[in-house]
Formats: structure tokens, C-alpha cells, sequence
């Protein structure tokens, strides 16, 4: 995978919190930062397949699919287009 650089500014405080963070996983700050990425994109998106579902159910759909189906139906369907697809698609 290509990776690119990125530049970020951070106070004292974040600066202490991330190094906390990053020696408590035994990883460098950069290993801490891309994880931390990676886990608040994985929230990102378990919010808003609850909010699909929650949609779907004030639909009142009286002839409810298999869950195990749509559950394969959603994440065909919203996955590829990442984190934003469910909010331009709506």
C-alpha cells in the first residue's frame, strides 16, 4: 500500500494523550495514529448501518426479509461506497 505523509499540529495535552496511547499498545505514534483512524472509520460506520436499520424498521415492512440476506443485501450495497455513500445516497 502507497502511503503518504501527513503534517498535523497538536498541543502538549493531545501530543501526552496520543504517546500514552501509543506506549500503552507498545506501537509508534504513527501505528497509533492509523489505528485510532481505523477504529473511529469502524464506528463511523456501525452508526450508520444502525441508522439504515432503524430506517428500515419505521418502514413497517409486513413481508420482512431473512436478516442473515439483508444483512448481505446492506453491506453489498453500502461497503463499497465507504463512509459517505449512505449519506449522499439518502
Amino acid at each position: 500500500m502507497t502511503q503518504k505523509r501527513l503534517s498535523i499540529r497538536l498541543d502538549s495535552p493531545c501530543r501526552q494523550r496520543l504517546e500514552e496511547l501509543a506506549t500503552e499498545k507498545n506501537e509508534t505514534i504513527s501505528d497509533a495514529v492509523r489505528r485510532l483512524i481505523d477504529d473511529a472509520y469502524q464506528h463511523t460506520v456501525q452508526e450508520r448501518r444502525i441508522r439504515a436499520v432503524e430506517r428500515l424498521v419505521s418502514l413497517e415492512v409486513e413481508d420482512v426479509p431473512d436478516p442473515a440476506q439483508l444483512c448481505r443485501d446492506l453491506e453489498t450495497a453500502h461497503e463499497p461506497g465507504g463512509i459517505w455513500y449512505l449519506e449522499r445516497s439518502t
